[in-house]
């Protein structure tokens, strides 16, 4: 069987295969790529280091999926990560639980990207998570002969990138490797996340309140994601749905200046991440003067904090089952 390796990475590249060999040279890193990557470490740093002021829940209660016995069909589930326990169980862990569901005859494994969060875990709850090397790796060991990878991933930006680069230079080890595309790729993945937030927080939507969501961010062009997914509540009539980033634009103080622009007297904050880690408990939900809380809450208005990360609702998790799909039965 023809080796390959299929690789959704833009809304016209989606259900295109790419025929890659081991010996295929890795594009040079650019600026970009090191900016980003920098970034990423240093957000995982910092989660490290604030989680230990919560409680983060029973690591084991949670399934690493790093077990063998894989067999010859591998289904691989690429998240960045996060050292919150139930945060990782409850998202993460409901991602993989719902692409086991739908696709039994594969065996459902997961790798984390943030080497500082997996060795986190590890030193603190003694619970070994594979990064992406020791994933592919493993699926090698085990003799799988069908890997699909699906990232977690919420655009498809220069992680997303990275991993396809990774993944090549096992490509001549399997049959075949398929990577499914982000959470946010077509525009109508824009509208189902669009509709799921929606039906999330539609208690809480009576006319008075703002709904905020907050993203991470990023300098890499994908940061678009964000204003492209504020441009469709406003044309759709959600007019108090804001969307801003920690990290880049919206910020803070933009999606501040929106809101007050309105009319409300109570303000929602979620995060608009896979889970709620450092930055929902910390940069959104945090008692520090800088936090998003604050914030709001020094400009009059009644918040309420949903610590919950978008693997937690149920429609999210079957997009990601959706992705899976496509390049499955490609």
């Amino acid at each position: 069987m023809k080796k390959r390796i299929v690789a959704m990475l833009t809304v016209a590249a989606l259900g295109m295969t790419m025929m890659v060999g081991c010996g295929e040279k890795q594009e040079e890193i650019s600026t970009e790529q090191l900016q980003t990557e920098e970034e990423t470490t240093e957000a995982a740093e910092t989660e490290e280091e604030d989680d230990e002021n919560y409680e983060t829940g029973d690591a084991s209660l949670d399934n690493p999926r790093n077990q063998d016995e894989i067999g010859e069909k591998e289904l691989l589930v690429v998240s960045f990560g996060t050292s919150f326990n139930d945060s990782r169980r409850l998202t993460i862990g409901a991602i993989e639980k719902a692409l086991e569901e739908a696709y039994p005859e594969y065996s459902v494994r997961r790798a984390f990207t943030s080497n500082i969060i997996i060795d986190h875990v590890n030193k603190r709850d003694g619970i070994l998570i594979d990064d992406l090397d020791a994933g592919l790796q493993r699926a090698v060991d085990n003799g799988v002969k069908e890997l699909v990878i699906q990232p977690t991933h919420l655009m498809n930006g220069i992680e997303y990138t990275q991993l396809s680069d990774a993944v090549a230079q096992y490509a001549d080890a399997f049959d075949s490797v398929k990577i499914g595309a982000p959470l946010l790729t077509t525009d109508e993945d824009f509208k189902n996340v669009e509709q799921a937030l929606v039906d999330w927080t539609k208690e809480y939507d009576d006319g008075k309140t703002a709904i905020v969501f907050m993203g991470h961010g990023t300098e890499a062009e994908s940061n678009g994601v964000y204003a492209k997914m504020q441009e469709l509540f406003t044309a759709d009539g959600y007019e108090n749905y804001y969307v801003g980033t920690v990290e880049a634009t919206p910020s803070l103080d933009d999606v501040l200046a929106a809101v007050e622009a309105g009319e409300y007297e109570r303000v929602i904050l979620e995060p608009m991440m896979v889970v709620a880690g450092d930055h929902a408990n910390n940069d959104m939900a945090g008692d520090e003067d800088d936090s998003w809380k604050s914030a709001f809450e020094k400009a009059g208005y009644k918040v309420e904090c949903l610590l919950r990360g978008l693997g937690e609702n149920e429609a999210i998790q079957q997009m990601y089952v959706e992705h899976a799909k496509a390049v499955i039965e490609e």
